[in-house]
């Protein structure tokens, strides 16, 4: 069975992880065929923005694979934690990813969904960190990247409770931007089409100079904003927007 599937829709590229029989947990093949799948994704030129979800109408990602977890040693752990590692490749995707959150999302789920630029949930949809409660801590990430989205007081409350929260709250404290009315992964691809009608050279240079507000000081970020800007002004994407507007008609952009 294929680990993940890929669906492109026209610009849209769909990534299911699919291990429904163990609620899409993340073991190391799992984590391995994401990662091989997103370096494919980021050498097609054709691809504008993706959309990942869990196979199954019961998980995202229900966390990591436990039982591949206790068989470890300490060595192996840190071996593992020293490689290139699912959530960061993710991260680093230059294109917009979209999470289509269509149930659990639990620990190491959660932390994916994190590394994505979107989040939209289905109404059935939940969301925790329950590492405490196996004496551990995220450690992919989620302590990082959840207070930054969310603050620290809502980061501190579900990975120090252990406890799981639903769509409705999720949405309250900015963990998810949508509930979908309907299928989630019909919305998300929805909304990663009206992502990928926009120049793509922009799309990714916003999306470079938003992810830098998180790490850099506000000088910094305005530094590297202003020259993010100037790349694309320079690209024939910008020639054929502003064209496009001047002469009242859709933009085609050659998406360089």
């Amino acid at each position: 069975m294929e680990l993940i599937l890929r669906e492109d829709r026209g610009a849209v590229t769909v990534l299911t992880l699919n291990r429904p029989e163990k609620r899409n947990a993340l073991d190391g093949a799992l984590r391995r065929a994401l990662i091989a799948a997103l370096a494919e994704v980021e050498r097609d030129d054709g691809v504008r923005a993706i959309v990942l979800t869990g196979a199954g109408d019961k998980a995202f990602v229900a966390g990591a694979d436990v039982k591949e977890l206790a068989a470890r040693s300490v060595a192996e752990q840190t071996l593992l934690m020293t490689q290139p590692r699912v959530f960061d490749a993710l991260a680093a995707v230059r294109r917009p990813v979209i999470a289509a959150v269509n149930g659990a999302c639990l620990g190491g789920g959660l932390e994916l969904a994190l590394a994505c630029d979107i989040r939209i949930a289905a109404a059935t949809a939940t969301f925790g960190a329950p590492e405490v409660r196996l004496g551990l801590i995220p450690g992919g990430g989620g302590t990082q990247r959840l207070p930054r989205i969310v603050g620290t007081g809502a980061a501190m409350r579900l990975a120090l409770t252990g406890d799981a929260i639903d769509a409705g709250e999720a949405l309250r404290i900015g963990l998810v931007d949508e509930i979908a009315a309907g299928d989630v992964v019909a919305r998300a691809i929805a909304v990663a089409e009206r992502i990928a009608g926009n120049s793509p050279v922009a799309v990714m240079a916003a999306k470079e100079a938003i992810r830098a507000a998180g790490s850099m000081p506000l000088d910094q970020g305005l530094r590297a904003e202003a020259a993010l800007f100037l790349l694309a002004f320079a690209t024939p994407d910008r020639v054929e927007g502003v064209a496009a507007f001047l002469e009242k008609r859709p933009a085609v952009f050659p998406g360089r």
